[in-house]
């Protein structure tokens, strides 16, 4: 089965950004996370992405925008195992 990517773009200090690693940390599935204000390539991607705000979750080429607890379940259901 195929490993999909998963990507958060997240901001120090955002309790939306918390809650969306907490979330993808219970849920087992393995992760890599960017601070945006830490990292110019990942402003740079978010950018180009047309994004204005934290947390971003790709899962794939599935953008989540915000914390969605049921639509992350809903792709990671989709999608198997990460």
């Amino acid at each position: 089965m195929k490993t999909i990517r998963i990507t958060l773009y997240s901001k120090r200090n955002c309790p939306y950004c918390q809650q969306a690693r907490q979330y993808l940390q219970h849920k087992g599935v393995r992760f890599q996370e960017f601070d945006i204000q830490k990292n110019i390539r990942a402003q740079r991607a978010l950018a180009g992405m047309g994004a204005r705000a934290v947390p971003v979750i790709m899962l794939g080429d599935n953008r989540v925008d915000g914390f969605d607890r049921k639509r992350l379940d809903s792709l990671l259901k989709q999608l198997g195992p990460a």
